[in-house]
């Protein structure tokens, strides 16, 4: 009896028979084939096991299908390295050893995580860091093929590339902190030492300001206002000085204004020459004193101006320190705000603690309570109505309402740019305050500290009432002018 001959293809069942055999029932039919899960960019549509995804590799790999189109990555970069990490972790199996995405994520990390993107630099450090990340995934890419993170890496690095309009092209970050090692920039070596375990935590940054009548704001978030008349130094250490003039604002006041600032950038090793600033009313040049604009070797200097105003802003930018200043010229006064490191801010001899940025201002030229209120002080009277005028042209009400206008927090700002009207009546003063303000926000490196609210030793609500901040600031007016 003759077999039937088999057609080729009828079965598709797990096993063949070879050789003649008892007759079988028919096979059943052919299950359909797995249909591939559709890509989302990040990969939270695909398998959940990574077993699926090595059988997405197997296939791509076997027939030779066009890859589907991607779709555009999430925009937020901590989600791209969370989900990479978390993917690359979740289950039991492994990876293909020879795909080496994880290392390349790591990397990037590493070389970033201790970026800040108010610091100047940013930009330049953070697109040499993702041309080191796209380097690597290309590196890797044949491995990795099929590689749910490892493409949703790839989209990521595009859409980041484009977002802070990195250059393709271009130098790009080491791994290696001994070879990535710049001295002439704070962020890299500190990074670096970070990275080698010198440091478990990132450079923290400290922040001081100088503005209206005038009112300090110390590296330790202490506000007092101050009369210092003459030559102040606000900072002294091994990298920097900065030292201000006061001069009286209103003939019969102890209140003063800065007239005139100095600032010295110290010689660094092959990083700068020493470099000497200097600020005068009507005279806010956008050059050192010797006519240069900027210290150092190479493209990238390492100390630099930048006019952001003429005759009224500018901005020093010394990366080999990690240091921020910003002068400005209010009304006929001038105003500063730096940013620096800790490390270095704090680093000096033991001759140079007058430094009103790292002290304070001695006792005896405060003229508040000492809790940064410029606050009611014993021993004197208070005016009999709250519309008194200290000065032609503002009564309490109207300077509120003008400072209200711009600073609608009442913050010590708010109550600082409120005495200056009352002591001075130059409206210029109200712009002084505010700006002060954004300055802060630029520069203050924890935002809950942005604004300071006066307090009272005798129990005035923290955030203060009206009523506190117009007897406070009336009886300081009265010492002001007696």
């Amino acid at each position: 009896m003759m077999r039937k001959k088999r057609k080729r293809g009828a079965s598709s069942g797990p096993c063949r028979s070879h050789g003649p055999g008892p007759a079988t029932a028919p096979a059943p039919p052919p299950s359909p084939e797995p249909t591939r899960p559709a890509w989302t960019g990040m990969g939270l549509r695909a398998a959940s096991s990574c077993a699926a995804a090595a059988a997405l590799a197997a296939a791509a790999g076997a027939e030779q299908r066009p890859r589907p189109r991607l779709c555009p990555p999430p925009l937020a970069l901590l989600l791209l390295l969370l989900l990479s990490l978390g993917l690359l972790h979740a289950g039991d199996c492994q990876q293909p050893a020879q795909c080496r995405i994880q290392k390349c994520t790591t990397d990037f990390v590493s070389l970033t995580s201790h970026l800040n993107s108010a610091i100047d630099g940013f930009d330049s450090e953070f697109c040499k860091a993702l041309r080191a990340y796209a380097g690597c995934t290309q590196r890797t890419s044949k491995a990795c093929r099929g590689n749910l993170v490892y493409h949703s890496a790839v989209l990521g690095i595009s859409d980041l590339m484009s977002q802070r309009n990195c250059s393709k092209d271009g130098p790009t970050s080491s791994t290696n902190p001994e070879v990535t090692h710049d001295p002439c920039n704070y962020h890299s070596h500190a990074g670096a030492r970070e990275h080698r375990g010198g440091d478990q935590n990132p450079p923290s940054y400290l922040f001081c300001g100088l503005f209206g009548d005038p009112h300090l704001r110390t590296f330790k978030d202490h506000f007092q206002t101050c009369k210092v008349e003459g030559a102040w130094p606000l900072i002294d250490n091994n990298y920097l000085s900065v030292q201000v003039t006061n001069v009286p604002v209103v003939p019969g006041s102890s209140a003063t204004a800065t007239d005139k600032i100095t600032i010295i950038f110290k010689a660094h090793r092959e990083c700068t020459d020493q470099k000497v600033y200097q600020a005068v009313t009507d005279d806010l040049p956008a050059a050192f004193v010797d006519g240069s604009t900027s210290g150092g070797d190479g493209d990238i200097k390492s100390l630099r101006i930048v006019e952001r105003e003429s005759g009224r802003y500018v901005e020093m930018h010394a990366r080999y320190i990690g240091t921020t200043v910003f002068v400005r010229q209010l009304g006929r006064y001038l105003t500063l705000a730096v940013r620096m490191p800790e490390d270095l801010a704090m680093s000096y001899e033991e001759s140079q603690d007058l430094q009103l940025c790292v002290n304070g201002c001695p006792l005896s030229e405060r003229i508040d309570d000492g809790q940064g209120q410029v606050s009611a002080i014993l021993g004197h009277s208070l005016p009999h109505t709250s519309s008194a005028q200290a000065w032609p042209g503002y009564t309490l009400e109207t300077a509120n309402a003008q400072c209200h206008e711009k600073m609608p927090v009442k913050d010590i700002y708010f109550q600082s740019c409120v005495f200056d009207l009352l002591t001075t009546g130059d409206a210029n003063f109200t712009a002084a305050a505010h700006s002060a303000l954004e300055d802060v926000a630029a520069l203050h490196p924890r935002k809950e500290r942005w604004h300071i609210f006066p307090s009272s030793g005798l129990g005035t609500p923290r955030g203060d009432s009206h009523l506190s901040v117009s007897l406070g600031l009336a009886c300081s007016i009265l010492i002001v002018f007696l």
